[in-house]
């Protein structure tokens, strides 16, 4: 099984080293994997972070830590859609870094309505690109994609692990949106020299994660005892990884990669969305009531990363935190407790 060690752990003395703060701009900050980031990159380094979020239905300021909230020197927050004009707020056009996890990211409702993801998720991007262009002190543009920009790797023979060459091969308005997303930053990168990095990462899993997400809403069906929705035969595989393993390595590789590339994130550890079940309701020591529903529409059967790119960078964990320890740890303690960030 092949996984990613995180970057500070890698680089043990990285702390210890006298390093020039710089200014980060973090877009879509208050989310899931964002207001992880934030909380990483405040705890680890002596930077600076400037939080963009427009506090939809999916942001939540009590997931960044108080200790952060209170730091007026380190960390500021505006309130802000990307898709508007955000470089007038001071300090923003002379960011050092800015790292885009903005962006609508429920597949069903990208089904239901397109609209906002087109607005957000390629507009928005192409209006950061715009205004970012001309930075004067810009290292890095990065911009958080997803595994489901390959599409259905059972669409392909041999049951493959999509590299970074891969065809993009969307499935739905959500993925076809990131992967639009990353080829407006390649032209952007072309045409006006942007320095960019563009991560592909697994499902993540870990504290403080919207509760229309699919282990949160699993754990609340069972703990309420009403039956799980499975979407066709529940036999979708995913691959997981715990989200501060994540964010530990975007921040390692938008500090040390070369600009033009893209990596793969992912863990090898893979479950189908029947055995998700089945392991949440061990943790939760509590009986499942499968209820099978009609398959979502485009839904994708497996998703599967070849990361060895990012283990040329970056060395392989020897106990990374898995979805089954994770659930074991966390989950057994009660629901409430798995949501505490």
């Amino acid at each position: 099984m092949v996984h990613s060690i995180p970057w500070q752990k890698l680089h043990k003395n990285f702390t210890m080293i006298k390093i020039k703060p710089h200014t980060i701009v973090v877009t879509g900050g208050l989310g899931f994997i964002g207001s992880r980031f934030i909380k990483h990159v405040y705890d680890n380094t002596p930077h600076n972070i400037i939080n963009v979020d427009k506090h939809t239905y999916a942001a939540d300021h009590d997931r960044i830590p108080l200790r952060v909230r209170s730091d007026v020197d380190r960390y500021r927050y505006l309130e802000a859609d990307i898709c508007n004009n955000i470089t007038e707020y001071p300090g923003i056009h002379q960011a050092d870094y800015v790292i885009n996890f903005a962006a609508e990211s429920h597949v069903d409702n990208s089904i239901e309505n397109g609209e906002p993801f087109m607005k957000t998720n390629v507009m928005g991007v192409y209006n950061l690109l715009e205004q970012f262009k001309d930075a004067p002190n810009l290292r890095r543009f990065v911009q958080i994609s997803t595994d489901e920009v390959y599409g259905d790797m059972k669409d392909y023979k041999g049951d493959p692990y999509a590299t970074e060459s891969f065809p993009l091969k969307p499935s739905s308005y959500y993925s076809a949106s990131k992967a639009s997303a990353e080829l407006l930053v390649q032209s952007a990168a072309r045409t006006f020299g942007i320095p960019y990095l563009i991560t592909r990462s697994c499902n993540n899993f870990g504290p403080g994660q919207d509760a229309e997400k699919l282990l949160p809403k699993i754990a609340q069906c069972i703990t309420e005892g009403s039956p799980v929705p499975i979407y066709g035969d529940g036999t979708q595989v995913r691959e997981w990884m715990f989200v501060d393993e994540n964010v530990e390595i975007i921040y390692g590789l938008m500090m040390t990669a070369p600009e033009g590339n893209v990596y793969n994130i992912g863990t090898g550890c893979s479950y189908s969305n029947n055995e998700v079940v089945g392991l949440i309701s061990k943790a939760l020591d509590k009986e499942v009531k499968y209820e099978y529903v009609k398959d979502r529409l485009g839904h994708d059967r497996r998703y599967a990363l070849d990361s060895s790119k990012l283990h040329k960078r970056i060395l392989r964990m020897h106990n990374p935190m898995t979805l089954r320890r994770y659930l074991d740890d966390t989950y057994s303690k009660g629901i409430t407790e798995a949501h505490i960030s």
